[in-house]
């Protein structure tokens, strides 16, 4: 397993220790994983300073981020008792910044207590000098998933069920692999890398989909792709028009009263997937904003959307 980049919890790893926010270790990440070998390919002469931000006042829910990533890596919550499905989760964070608790450990501990092995993804962000540019995500994505389907006699997962689920801008994440996932992005280092990238099913919560000025998340674009990009560009990298003929099944929800990002993002996803004849599932809620993650749902009508996600992927025998 050291020979792909693979690696238990350790001090290089891990969060900050002050920053691990769990004194249960059922709640924390069982171990990490480092998604390449040495230093990520593409590095910039002095790599990002990797700092975690607490943005909750309330010790009981935490809300951090990981502000830049130096060492790309997974955090692994194994459940209890496997039922043989893996997701492998986008945290959100607009490329600026990697959420660590609301839209990543909190959704890992809610599907390990279902029996699902959860991979939270802390991917490199284009706009801080690594050579690929808005490549990056969907390279670490790409490394990840390979990963994961290389070792999952070692997690006790069906090599044909794994999903990934990304939020926001880790939504970009998610359906940039789910519709990009043969794209050669990086050149292949080991035996993972012989393996198909291509996710079992995806599921995009409130997802940045498009690139193009009048749909785009401003931030997002101009952090993947610059202040002023070309059409072409937009378009390489908005995934609702690079849809493949064998894209995985997808589930997406968004609330149409986001004022983050349009809920126009998930409707053009949506249009671009029937278009190629794959199936989708589509959840829109009047209300509910964004951001909501798990944990700032309840009391929303968009407080089902886990158990309407999970309904979903064991329907297509992915949970």
């Amino acid at each position: 397993m050291a020979g792909l980049g693979l690696a238990a919890a350790s001090p290089a790893l891990a969060l900050p220790p002050a920053a691990e926010g769990a004194a249960d270790p059922d709640t924390s990440p069982s171990e990490w994983v480092a998604l390449w070998p040495g230093t990520a390919p593409g590095a910039p002469a002095s790599l990002p300073d990797e700092a975690i931000v607490e943005r909750s006042a309330d010790p009981a829910r935490p809300d951090r981020i990981m502000q830049s990533i130096a060492q790309p890596r997974m955090a692994v919550f194994r459940p209890a008792q496997p039922g043989g499905a893996a997701v492998l989760i986008a945290p959100g964070g607009g490329y600026r910044h990697v959420v660590i608790d609301k839209e990543g450990f909190e959704m890992a501990r809610w599907l390990a207590a279902r029996g699902v092995t959860a991979f939270v993804l802390f991917y490199r962000l284009p706009h801080q000098g690594w050579a690929a540019g808005p490549d990056v995500p969907l390279a670490d994505a790409q490394r990840a998933l390979r990963l994961i389907r290389h070792e999952h006699a070692a997690y006790d997962i069906d090599p044909q069920r794994i999903s990934v689920m990304g939020f926001s801008a880790g939504g970009h994440v998610a359906a940039s692999l789910a519709t990009g996932f043969a794209r050669a992005t990086y050149a292949p280092l080991d035996a993972a890398d012989r393996l198909s990238a291509r996710p079992d099913g995806a599921a995009l919560i409130y997802p940045v989909i498009a690139m193009r000025e009048a749909l785009a998340h401003p931030g997002s674009r101009e952090r993947l792709l610059g202040a002023s990009p070309r059409a072409e560009q937009e378009l390489a990298h908005s995934p609702d028009h690079n849809v493949p003929a064998d894209a995985p099944p997808c589930f997406m929800l968004h609330a149409e009263d986001d004022d983050v990002v349009p809920v126009g993002n998930t409707l053009a996803m949506r249009d671009g997937l029937k278009a190629r004849g794959i199936t989708v599932d589509t959840h829109l809620y009047a209300s509910g904003g964004h951001g909501f993650g798990i944990s700032r749902a309840p009391g929303k009508p968009v407080a089902v959307w886990p158990e309407a996600w999970l309904a979903w992927a064991r329907h297509k025998g992915l949970a």
